[in-house]
């Protein structure tokens, strides 16, 4: 893993002031983007911070919802009919709407209890099971918020290293993802996921 953070970068779009770092894995890409609002982003994929009913809800999830319009709502009402609620740590693909991206991955992050109660595995879980789903679906690039860290109170400190660890190391095994891509609502959110990605020469989950 260190050979690979030898190609940090940090550099700043003009447009709007985003911030972006980012780090070279080889031939592919991890990307820290920020403030910025995922909605918006033209990648393959847009991960959604859902919850178990998959019937949409606040923060990135009501947004992702309303920006992608209601095809997005009517594929999900469809997975539920299928298989249920969906646990975390879990998965699903459905079409994106109106959004830019093409495909929406909803994945079902854990609620902060403490961090005994398997929080860390179940998040790590999030991002490996969105980047394989999206692999599977042969895409190229996907754009994660910060999961749990909102209403499900995890703590962004601790969040940002599963989160940033664990996607680089899906990354890696990844047929067709050529780039992960974090967007960040706000700058302290942003600060503690670029911290995350310049530790990426310590080992791996």
């Amino acid at each position: 893993m260190g050979e690979w953070a030898s190609a940090l970068q940090r550099t700043h779009e003009m447009n709007g002031g985003l911030e972006i770092l980012r780090i070279a894995l080889g031939d592919r890409s991890l990307v820290i983007a920020g403030p910025g609002d995922i909605t918006r982003v033209q990648t393959d994929a847009i991960v959604n911070a859902a919850n178990a009913s998959l019937l949409g809800g606040g923060g990135v999830d009501g947004a992702i919802h309303r920006a992608g319009g209601p095809a997005i709502l009517e594929a999900c009402k469809q997975i539920v009919e299928r298989i249920g609620r969906l646990p975390a740590g879990q998965a699903v693909a459905t079409s994106a709407g109106r959004l830019a991206a093409r495909y929406v991955v909803h994945t079902v992050g854990p609620f902060w209890s403490g961090g005994k109660r398997g929080e860390a595995e179940a998040l790590a879980s999030c991002h490996r099971e969105s980047i394989r789903i999206a692999d599977e679906l042969q895409l190229a690039s996907i754009a994660f918020p910060a999961i749990s860290t909102g209403a499900y109170r995890y703590p962004v400190d601790q969040a940002s290293q599963i989160a940033v660890s664990s996607a680089a190391a899906a990354l890696q095994k990844a047929a067709y993802i050529r780039e992960v891509r974090f967007v960040l609502f706000d700058t302290r959110t942003l600060e503690h996921y670029a911290q995350a990605a310049h530790a990426l020469d310590k080992p791996l989950m």
